[in-house]
Order: C-alpha cells, then sequence, then structure tokens
C-alpha cells in the first residue's frame, strides 16, 4: 500500500489515498511506531470524491479512529490540491463531523474546523485541576499554566486524558497566555501523547482564552512545533499554517 508522509508543524501523519478497508488497530500501531515502522502521529485516509470535494477519515496512533484532527486536514487538503483531485484552491473536505471548508494559500493552508463549544459544564475539576471542556468537533480539556515549558505535560496530560470524567478519552491543552494576541501551548493528545502541535487544540485553547476575556479573536499559537494562527469568526473557528509532505513509500503488509 503506498503512502505519504506528511507533517503540519511537526504533527506528523502516514497519509493513504482511500478508500481502504477499515486498517487493523495493530497494523497502524506497527505502521506509526517511531523506531519499528515509518514513525507518525497518526494515519489519514483521503479520497477524491469530485472536483469539490475529498474525503478524509482519521486513526490516532494508538489505532483507535478519531472524530477530527485539525492539522490532518490541512494535509489531506495540500495532498488533493498538489495531486489534482480537486478543481480549486477552495473546495470541501467531508469529515466524521461534517462538511469543513479549505483554502491553498501560496504558503500554507486555512481549514475550517467548526463551532468551539463549552460541553458537560463550564469547569471540572479533574485530578486535582480546573479544566475547561471544550469541544471541536472531538473533545478538549483547557488548562491555564503559569508556564507551558515547566508544565507536566506527560504525567498530568495523561492524567487527565483518561480520566473517568472522560469516558471517550480526550485532548488536553495547556496553555499560557502571553499577551491579547498570541499564547503558548503544548498538547497531550490521545492515543498519542505529547505532539508538537495540535490543530483542533489550538483552536480549543484559543476559545477558552477568548471567553476568559484574555485575548482578541484572532490569535498566533506558539507551538513546539512552530505557530499556527487561529481565528474565531461568528461561524466558527479556522486554522491557518503550514502543511509538507515529506516522503513517499510503500508499506509492506
Amino acid at each position: 500500500m503506498d503512502f505519504v508522509k506528511m507533517e503540519g508543524l511537526g504533527n506528523d501523519f502516514i497519509v493513504v489515498e482511500g478508500p481502504i478497508d477499515d486498517p487493523d488497530p495493530a497494523d497502524i500501531r506497527r505502521w506509526c511506531a517511531r523506531r519499528f515502522g515509518i514513525g507518525a502521529d497518526g494515519l489519514l485516509e483521503a479520497t477524491p470524491l469530485d472536483e469539490g470535494r475529498i474525503s478524509m477519515r482519521y486513526w490516532n496512533a494508538d489505532g483507535a479512529a478519531a472524530e477530527m484532527c485539525g492539522n490532518g486536514l490541512r494535509c489531506v487538503a495540500r495532498l488533493a490540491f498538489e495531486r489534482g483531485w480537486v478543481g480549486g484552491r477552495r473546495f470541501t473536505v467531508e469529515t466524521a463531523v461534517g462538511p469543513r471548508p479549505v483554502e491553498i494559500l501560496d504558503d500554507g493552508v486555512r481549514a475550517f474546523l467548526g463551532e468551539p463549544h463549552g460541553f458537560r459544564t463550564d469547569v471540572l475539576a479533574v485530578a486535582g485541576t480546573e479544566v475547561k471542556p471544550v469541544g471541536m468537533g472531538n473533545p478538549h480539556a483547557v488548562v491555564f499554566v503559569e508556564d507551558t515549558q515547566s508544565a507536566p505535560v506527560e504525567e498530568l496530560g495523561r492524567r487527565i486524558g483518561t480520566d473517568p470524567m472522560f469516558p471517550g478519552g480526550t485532548n488536553v491543552e495547556f496553555v499560557q497566555v502571553l499577551d491579547a494576541e498570541r499564547i503558548g501551548l503544548r498538547v497531550w493528545e490521545r492515543g498519542v501523547g505529547e505532539t508538537l502541535a495540535c490543530g483542533t487544540g489550538a483552536a480549543a485553547a484559543t476559545y477558552a482564552a477568548h471567553e476568559a476575556g484574555d485575548v482578541a479573536r484572532r490569535v498566533v499559537v506558539e507551538l513546539p512545533g512552530g505557530e499556527l494562527v487561529v481565528e474565531l469568526t461568528d461561524e466558527g473557528a479556522w486554522i491557518e499554517g503550514p502543511a509538507n509532505v515529506v516522503f513517499t513509500g510503500t508499506i509492506a503488509r
């Protein structure tokens, strides 16, 4: 099976052209393994539909299917455009949580993630920590910290992300407000661990900080893998940043 290795701010993926049969979770874990496989945060299936649409499915590195992936959305959009599957720079990606418009820019991809929303309750106490649950097509738990560099992302992220408060697990965002137009962010992703970037996490973090009155509606998010722009509009959240092909290959199944 042919694949393309892609990355968006270091959030990296194995991308295959669909449609494919549902892969065995054990195969996904093997392919995504950093030292014994290709190495990736997850597997993406991108399927051409017509000149204005493609579809996308996503599995985390642990083999579990996920509802949405923001950086993955931007990567499959870039691939579809470069391979000529679509007729222009603006088209739609069909996802498990609905259609998502995208736009190919000269230096990146702009993608719509839908409307951020609080869920369950405004604030929860999880693992002794105050978190704000935010839905972004997938679940997030936002934690505000004084310094992202010293935040216990792996330990606390795992405890919050696997807490029974979130039966299906959750991504966990550690957010430092730098000024009204910039935040720092580290993310623990369910089924993966800490990643260099998370598109839906950046949108969830921006929404939570904006709701708290700390930031504007357009924010630069500083992630370990680089900078992502998040814009909150009346319709929902947009993200904008790079999406690149790293290499191509063939999976020996």
